[in-house]
């Protein structure tokens, strides 16, 4: 069995907002010097998954993809330590400015070009943009059912069965593989590659693909090829004001509602 990672770089969540600087004119966020980048957490959870499936399998192979710049290869080189048996990284400058659905034409085809591929697993969204489309959009390019919230899965007998989260409640769900599965924070913590580990996937190689690696017009990718805009970004201005009513508890209330009435809220 061949199970697909698709895995993202983001600057840490933990960080505060602070240590993001925005360009209103670029309509860019971007993080400080000094801020680390790391795989998002949701994604770290799609690979436990499929470790956890190689587990209960016996044997499968995983293949770990992200679409960046060439930093990106840090978080394809933690999924080697975490477990995977190869990383796919795309990076070329027509990918720069991708918007999602752009990079999930790129995934798609990165998949197509890997063969075989009988699972598809991402996080439930990205902890940067927090959109949550890629998985469903690369199931789309890929004409894959596809299984959303995961909180647990086994796989077995050509189909895949999803525990999957509801706003209040779960449900059981199967497809038949190939398919795609996005995996939800339910699933449990991911485990945590040691030094000997970690020191063995920095000797594994990463394969580098550009858009000529997979057949793909640079005008359908990044920003040439992206259908969303970022008109502006920016932080809000809070502007609030506090009145004090004097008076008695029954004046206070009177004019309470005078004024929610002058406001047109009553």
């Amino acid at each position: 069995m061949h199970l697909a990672i698709l895995v993202k770089q983001v600057a840490n969540p933990d960080v505060a907002a602070s240590q993001f600087r925005i360009d209103d004119a670029a309509g860019t966020v971007t993080p400080m010097d000094g801020v680390p980048l790391v795989m998002s957490p949701f994604d770290e959870q799609a690979v436990e998954a499929a470790l956890r499936i190689r587990e209960a399998l016996g044997e499968a192979r995983i293949t770990v993809i992200t679409l960046g710049p060439e930093s990106a290869r840090n978080v394809l080189k933690h999924g080697l330590a975490m477990g995977a048996d190869d990383a796919v990284l795309l990076s070329d400058p027509a990918f720069a400015g991708s918007d999602a659905r752009g990079t999930a034409h790129a995934l798609a085809a990165a998949i197509r070009k890997l063969g075989a591929v009988d699972l598809v697993l991402a996080g439930r969204q990205a902890a940067d943009d927090d959109a949550g489309v890629i998985g469903t959009a690369v199931a789309h390019a890929l004409d894959l059912p596809v299984i959303a919230f995961a909180q647990d899965l086994q796989v077995s007998d050509g189909h895949v069965r999803v525990e999957r989260v509801l706003d209040d409640a779960t449900e059981v769900m199967e497809a038949a593989l190939p398919a795609v599965v996005t995996i939800s924070n339910e699933l449990g913590d991911a485990r945590k590659p040691n030094l000997r580990e970690t020191m063995r996937a920095a000797r594994k190689p990463v394969a580098v693909w550009t858009p000529a690696d997979l057949d793909l017009d640079p005008a359908t990718v990044g920003s040439a090829g992206a259908r969303r805009r970022t008109q502006r970004a920016y932080v809000p201005v809070k502007d609030s004001r506090c009145e004090w009513l004097d008076g008695s508890a029954e004046e206070q209330a009177r004019a309470l509602v005078a004024k929610l009435k002058e406001a047109r809220v009553l």
